[in-house]
């Protein structure tokens, strides 16, 4: 790989004008596809094989006119202060604009709010449920646009309309994340290289990388139902490790030049080096995220491919376009006016950086630093265990939305539970008496205590199939409702006993409690999956046994941290002004396992970084000690710029008003921070000072049967010195010399 990837930064560099105009194709051709379409995004889950899904497949057959798994909306009327709904013109408008609603495009049913019983005890709050005959997926722009017109009349009569339910479509939010992410992206390349050139490639091209795959993602809208985070995640992944790539390059080659090379030949080189590396971590990120896919769960399927997909583009821009680039700078990117003293000196060789310091401190002290560490991370962990998950709804709506403003209105005049209805399926076609199996199951659910109100069983035509609504007291997310659901099915196996009928529990509330169990049981196993792949990879790169285990070690613990932070912050509520997390909630149920996928592509990019420099002098003779801080010389500035770029993308979009984003912004930007900076500066190398030589120990069997994939580019050093014996000297500008550095110098 190293000598193609060698290859490949040569003919980039050399025929730069040629790709960069390939690039601008792309872009063009993907920016103008993007902008013809009208694809929507969805957060629909569908799960075959639960109770839930089961019980929507028999609605569908038995009760068409349900339209069980069509899209569904709220109108939530709230009469002027002082006012009521139940007389006079407000009555009026309301029953107007109903029967505007049910001639509204694809609207299969609405519940009128009179006839219903869907007014407030108050008179003052009424809703009609809205119920179209398609998924929310595809809900049109006429139907949309005609929802939201019918509110729009409402408010102009004097009426509050608010609007709930997953057919409303969430607005386009706030840029201001990616911007100040990227401002400080920019800053921390400045301070790395002192260049003005040097920190503008990489923010260059990973801008442009992360465009393509935008709009890429946004034409696949048209053709598969993609999860409206989708994007959001390719967008903050995208462009964090579009920079983090850009940067080891970048980095490289500039230290290239520095040995006295040619600038093609300099890019060769780095491409052959550091881009190797970069291959494989991105490999790791794409694996984990595509590994979603197996969990079964189609709206998880999407993010991570959408985001793996945003991954690969990092790395062939990486691959591609940032050569060519690299071809119009030349040597210019030497030229660092920015530059400080103490930075000059240190490119001389005078003076130690903060990072080797560290590095030495760690190494005279690693039994204490480890226990302090391990300690710390643990400590932050321990919320973890009160982990309780959760699907998004309206509740976790910006403050100020349409759909928040409707849920805080329906639980004001109604109670939570209104925000999500319980929908019990009685099963009778076994049975021998149907009538008396709905009865009971009506009189089974009025005797639980935390349900509100109870409606008539509902028969099917051939009267074998009841619907029963069931409407709890507890709000939709709250542990109340959950263990609601678990007693009502409980219940259903004396009904069966007793009757012959099942009785199923479905809806959108019952159908959220049973993916977010799904996903709850999955994150074991995934994690298991993980770790261990991340033991087979990192054997493979470093011939070791004890490496790979000490890096899924501590990638567990930054996985368990961050767990733990995400909870005190967003569950129990610590610190959540400081975060501004509106309300406490239930974490997301999707976010540990992307966590999970992430974290580990990213942990592997930091572990490929620092230790392979560690390997590389302690193989050329170096003491175990003295690796590590050679490690930390030439690899520990770049980690710690990659790390400060990634935080501070992801915490970027702690402004984002979207609980599930901010969350995303808030675990991302956490692991990163623990991972990058606990786990690989101050455990990793305390743990090699500690096992020394046994660090590197691999049985000879082992050793023998195991593939060597080169990641730091030793293969391409001795093809090029065994060249430049063969046919030039060092002064022949096609086989130059290869000097021994491997990835991240810079």
């Amino acid at each position: 790989m190293a000598t193609f990837l060698y290859r490949l930064g040569r003919l980039a560099f050399r025929r730069r004008r040629l790709f960069l105009t390939l690039w601008i194709v792309v872009l063009a051709a993907v920016g103008l596809g993007a902008a013809g379409v009208s694809g929507t995004t969805t957060d629909d889950f569908t799960l075959p094989g639960t109770q839930s899904q089961k019980a929507i497949d028999l609605l569908e057959k038995e009760f068409p006119q349900a339209s069980a798994s069509g899209a569904t909306a709220r109108v939530v009327f709230e009469a002027p202060d002082g006012g009521k709904l139940t007389s006079g013109a407000h009555r009026t408008e309301i029953v107007a604009l109903v029967a505007d609603l049910k001639k509204a495009p694809q609207v299969a049913s609405v519940s009128d709010p009179f006839s219903s019983g869907l007014v407030s005890r108050s008179g003052t709050i009424a809703y009609a449920q809205v119920t179209y005959r398609v998924p929310k997926a595809d809900i049109t722009t006429a139907a949309s646009d005609a929802l939201h017109h019918i509110a729009d009349q409402g408010e102009q009569a004097g009426l509050k309309v608010s609007l709930g339910g997953n057919a409303v479509q969430d607005k386009a939010g706030s840029k201001a994340a990616e911007l100040i992410g990227l401002v400080v992206a920019a800053l921390a390349l400045v301070i790395t290289f002192g260049s003005l050139i040097a920190a503008g490639l990489p923010l260059l091209t990973a801008v442009f990388g992360v465009a393509a795959a935008i709009c890429t993602i946004t034409i696949a809208t048209e053709f598969v139902d993609m999860a409206s985070a989708a994007s959001t995640l390719a967008l903050m992944l995208g462009l964090a490790v579009a920079i983090d790539y850009a940067l080891f390059i970048v980095s490289r080659y500039r230290g290239e030049l520095r040995d006295g090379h040619e600038p093609e030949e300099a890019c060769g080189r780095a491409l052959g080096t550091a881009g190797s590396a970069v291959v494989f971590a991105g490999l790791t990120v794409v694996i984990a995220l595509a590994g979603l896919s197996v969990i079964g769960i189609k709206m998880l399927t999407t993010m991570g491919l959408a985001a793996a997909f945003a991954v690969v583009v990092a790395v062939v821009i990486a691959l591609t376009l940032l050569p060519a680039v690299l071809g119009f700078a030349g040597t210019r990117i030497m030229n660092g006016r920015l530059r400080t003293r103490r930075m000059r000196a240190l490119e001389r060789g005078k003076g130690e950086t903060m990072g080797v310091r560290w590095g030495r401190f760690v190494t005279r002290h690693p039994v204490r630093m480890l226990l302090v560490s391990v300690a710390g991370l643990g400590l932050l962990a321990i919320p973890a265990m009160s982990l309780r998950l959760t699907l998004p709804d309206d509740s976790m709506a910006s403050p100020g939305s349409t759909q928040r403003i409707a849920y805080d209105t329906l639980s004001k005049g109604f109670g939570p539970g209104f925000n999500g209805p319980l929908t019990v399926v009685v099963d009778a076609r076994d049975s021998h008496d149907p009538k008396t199996a709905a009865r009971r199951a009506v009189a089974m659910l009025g005797e639980l205590p935390d349900i509100a109100t109870v409606r008539p069983a509902a028969f099917n035509r051939s009267g074998d199939v009841a619907l029963i609504g069931a409407v709890p007291k507890s709000s939709p997310t709250s542990q109340d409702t959950i263990d609601l659901v678990s007693a009502i099915r409980d219940h259903g196996a004396t009904l069966r006993a007793d009757t012959g009928a099942d009785l199923m529990v479905t809806g959108t509330t019952a159908v959220n409690i049973d993916v977010s169990a799904k996903l709850g049981d999955a994150m074991v196993p995934y994690l298991g999956i993980v770790v261990g792949l991340a033991l087979v990879l990192l054997l493979l790169v470093f011939r070791s046994i004890l490496v790979p285990l000490k890096a899924a070690l501590g990638f567990l613990l930054s996985v368990l941290a961050t767990l733990g932070v995400l909870v005190a912050v967003f569950q129990w509520g610590w610190l959540k002004d400081v975060f501004g997390v509106d309300q406490t909630a239930p974490i997301v149920s999707v976010l540990p396992i992307l966590l999970i996928g992430v974290v580990f592509g990213l942990a592997m990019d930091y572990e490929v970084f620092l230790v392979t420099r560690m390997r590389e002098e302690y193989v050329h003779g170096a003491d175990p000690t003295e690796a590590v801080v050679a490690g930390f010389r030439h690899g520990a500035r770049v980690v710690t710029a990659a790390a400060i770029i990634m935080i501070s993308v992801f915490a970027g979009f702690l402004l984002d008003d979207v609980a599930l984003v901010k969350s995303i912004g808030l675990g991302l930007a956490s692991a990163v921070l623990f991972d990058a900076f606990v786990v690989r500066m101050t455990i990793v190398p305390a743990v090699m000072a500690l096992v020394g030589r046994r660090a590197w120990a691999l049985p000879g069997w082992l050793d023998r049967i195991l593939p060597n994939v080169d990641v730091e580019g030793e293969k391409l050093r001795h093809v090029l010195e065994a060249r430049q014996g063969d046919t030039g000297g060092p002064g022949d500008p096609e086989h130059p010399p290869v000097p021994s550095t491997p990835i991240g110098r810079g």
